[in-house]
Parts: structure tokens; sequence; C-alpha cells
């Protein structure tokens, strides 16, 4: 996919100029995350966005080039959506405690709040991530994030306060998956346990669960 911004790659033609290029686009993207985030990729269609867009489709191709264009797009922006939020915790500026915490509440409410992400994620799952395999900016989205955590667990082992060793990459997964399985698994879970996990109480505990759980294996 074309790594210049969706304003640089517009042409004169059919009086874009005159609109708002970014609108258009923002407004196409959203329209792709509900389609693939419900649909899955084989079962999204272009013409579906467009409607939903209330574009016609020759301006969805003209911006995204097609649908793999249009789906890695989304892709990228739900990952530059999520590490931009988490950049505002400023964790290489806080306690190491509570740094790590404000990160795994952050992670728990932002999934919370942000369903479309999760679902995403289980397409690309299903894809094999054959299409985030051809973005080199996921990988750089990421990196920030695991440095940062890396210089929490350095400053907090260096304090005493988190044991020494601990991987970045792993406690980052295991802080996700805690939240994310949660989710993904609340209605078979609702079901077998005979517990209403959809509750405000059943998922306010669970948030302060995770808490716990990071924070007691990163004790000394």
């Amino acid at each position: 996919m074309d790594d210049k911004p969706v304003a640089a790659r517009l042409t004169k033609a059919g009086g874009e100029r005159k609109r708002d290029p970014e609108r258009t686009a923002a407004t196409i993207l959203a329209a792709a995350v509900h389609e693939f985030s419900q649909k899955g990729y084989d079962g999204a269609r272009v013409d579906a966005i467009a409607r939903r867009a209330r574009i016609n489709k020759r301006m969805l191709y003209h911006y995204f080039g097609g649908k793999a264009g249009l789906y890695l797009a989304v892709l990228e922006g739900r990952y530059a959506a999520i590490r931009s939020a988490e950049r505002l915790l400023d964790l290489t500026h806080r306690e190491p405690v509570e740094a790590m915490r404000s990160l795994v509440e952050f992670t728990w409410t932002y999934f919370l709040d942000h369903p479309e992400f999760l679902a995403i994620l289980a397409v690309e799952n299903q894809q094999k991530a054959r299409f985030l395999k051809q973005s080199d900016r996921v990988v750089q989205l990421n990196s920030p994030l695991i440095d940062a955590l890396r210089e929490v667990l350095a400053r907090g082992a260096a304090a005493g306060r988190f044991k020494p060793g601990v991987d970045a990459v792993q406690l980052y997964i295991s802080i996700a998956s805690l939240g994310s399985f949660y989710l993904s698994n609340s209605w078979t879970l609702s079901t077998i346990f005979r517990r209403d996990l959809f509750s405000e109480d059943e998922i306010a505990a669970w948030g302060s669960h995770i808490v716990d759980m990071v924070l007691a294996f990163l004790r000394p």
C-alpha cells in the first residue's frame, strides 16, 4: 500500500479537491471498520462499505485502491489509535507501580470502549496475519510501547518494586490476554458458570482482578 497520506494521493479529478479529503477518508474507514468487524474480511463487501459511507464505489477505490488496501488501512488505523492513546499515559515519567497500574487499567478500559479493535484483531488472526505482514508501519507503531514498558520494568527493578528479568513482550501479552479472553468469551463463560459477566459489577471486579494479578506477578 502507498505510504503517502491519503490527501497526497488524491488527483484533481472528480472535484474532490473541493471536499475535505481527510474527512472523506475517515468516513470510508469508519464504514469499513463496521463492515470488517461484523463480517470479517471474506464476508465484507465494498458495495456495503460505500453505501454506509454514502459515497460511490469509484471514490473508495480512488482513495484506497480496493478492498485489500482498505482493510490494511483499517488494521493500521486500529493499532495507531490504541498506541496514540497509550502515549498519553506518559509511562516513562511515572513511578513504576503507578505506571504499570495505569497501563493495565487503560488496556482493559480501551477493550471495553472499543470492541471493534478486538473484532478486527480476531479477523486478522483468522487471516493468519497475512495483511499485517505487509505493513512495516504496525511494527513501528508497537515498538515505542514495548520500549516504554521495558524502561518502566527496569526502573521498577532498580527501585526494588519489581522483580528483575521480566520480559516486556510477554508481560504485555499477558495484560492484553487477561482482558481480551474475558470479553471474547463472555457469552460462553456466563452460560457455563451461571454468572452475568456483562454486568457492571463483574466488569469492574475483573478490571481490579487484572491489576492485582499483574502487580502480584511483578512483586519481588
